[in-house]
């Protein structure tokens, strides 16, 4: 099968490429003319571990190719999706430009009967406006709108995309849902649970799902600050309510409040679709509220193992909002150290991965080689992302480079216990 994907961005590369490696023959579209140039000479936007090597390996099979051509792309396709960036609006809402974009063009040059796939993150009542779009130019062309919302989490996109939980597919044409059904074949010959519903609920399913998870992260970032206030220890907390098959051990580490592309955005979206509608969406209000408060608080985290700040240098390691990726939109890290340096102190900053986006937002900060080169000369340790590069620091050699064996553990991945054993000035999040 055919398969236009229209956006290369996260969604759209990762999708793409994994529907390439299914054996579909796929071409990916986009405007930007110098990221189409340097995808078709082997440079990705993004960092995403293996998907270099599959879009390589699908490029060189022939089954995946770039083009700013959208015209030949949507011709040359059945199936069309749209993956094109939904950023929030000032008030969380979610700015539906280019999705409206993509369908008057698919309008436009559509030569045939087309299934008009959205795999962006969007509020209910997208697909219904992609319909009306689509109408107004129908040129005796049938077609069909679906939903057919992603659920990839960034460092572990391919195995999420290969290995899912659940396809999801909203549509109320048969014809549709076979054409979805064809695509995703591999998935339904090893028993993937498909959800096929009408595109309405598609739509909701996306922002149910990322809004549900965000409250469990806020629910143990509260119950952190309490176990803090209590003398009780969060981590111990996360692993009895865990256990119980109710709740699942999943999304209930204490942290530094939650980030990144999706839950920022799709809870300020799902807010703002209840209230487009004369509702209020308590909890998810109370949990936006919540997370903020978690990311403001980790600077007193900070200054009570530290004391004051000013004129002292900080020592972070991690930018990414999680491992596995160099995405710092919304990263707590990123808010940590705008903290830092509001409070006068100076930083210095490592990652794997995101140095590069980081060096563009934090002109202030000074990027290091690593850990130890990090933690050279600096006052205290702040770990903001649990990379595996920083589970398992050779503790000595950190000391001997820091002046103070201080560190502030906003991922809880050392002991407590072991490290004030061994000379360390300590502190997690929730472990009171």
């Amino acid at each position: 099968m055919n398969i236009c994907m229209i956006g290369t961005g996260y969604v759209g590369l990762v999708t793409g490429a994994c529907l390439a490696d299914f054996g579909m023959n796929v071409v990916c579209v986009d405007k930007d003319e110098a990221k189409i140039a340097a995808l078709q000479s082997g440079r990705l936007p993004i960092y995403e571990p293996g998907l270099e090597q599959l879009v390589a390996k699908n490029e060189r099979a022939g089954r995946l190719r770039f083009t700013t051509d959208l015209r030949e792309g949507i011709q040359s396709s059945l199936a069309i999706f749209i993956a094109v960036g939904t950023p929030p609006k000032a008030d969380g809402s979610p700015d539906l430009t280019f999705v409206r974009q993509v369908a008057e063009a698919i309008a436009e040059h559509r030569n045939g009967y087309k299934v008009v796939i959205t795999k962006s993150t969007v509020p209910t009542g997208t697909g219904k406006m992609i319909e009306e779009i689509l109408a107004k130019k129908n040129g005796g062309h049938p077609f069909s709108v679906v939903s057919n919302p992603e659920f990839l989490r960034e460092g572990s996109a391919i195995a999420d995309f290969l290995r899912p939980d659940r396809i999801v597919i909203g549509a109320s044409d048969p014809r549709a849902i076979e054409v979805m059904k064809e695509i995703y074949s591999p998935l339904y010959l090893i028993e993937t649970p498909f959800v096929i519903t009408d595109v309405a609920s598609a739509e909701l399913i996306k922002y149910a799902s990322n809004g549900f998870l965000a409250v469990k992260i806020s629910f143990i970032n509260e119950i952190a600050r309490l176990c803090e206030k209590m003398g009780a220890d969060a981590h111990d907390v996360a692993r009895g309510m865990g256990l119980d098959r109710r709740i699942g051990p999943r999304f209930l580490q204490p942290g530094p409040g939650f980030g990144g592309s999706c839950f920022p955005k799709d809870t300020a979206a799902a807010a703002d679709l209840a209230r487009q509608h004369g509702d209020v969406f308590e909890i998810i209000e109370a949990t936006i509220r919540a997370n903020a408060r978690t990311k403001s608080r980790m600077i007193e985290r900070i200054a009570q193992a530290a004391g004051p700040l000013r004129g002292k240098t900080a020592a972070v390691l991690g930018l990414s909002f999680k491992p596995e990726t160099d995405d710092i939109r919304e990263s707590p890290a990123i808010a940590v150290i705008r903290d830092l340096l509001a409070a006068g102190a100076a930083v210095r900053a490592c990652d794997p991965a995101a140095v590069d986006n980081a060096r563009a937002v934090l002109p202030d900060v000074t990027f290091a080689k690593g850990p130890y080169d990090c933690a050279t000369g600096a006052d205290f340790l702040v770990l903001a992302t649990e990379w595996n590069e920083f589970r398992a620091l050779n503790l000595q050699e950190l000391g001997r480079r820091l002046k103070s064996k201080t560190m502030v553990d906003l991922r809880n991945v050392y002991d407590p216990r072991e490290m004030r054993a061994t000379g360390w000035n300590y502190t997690g999040v929730g472990r009171g």
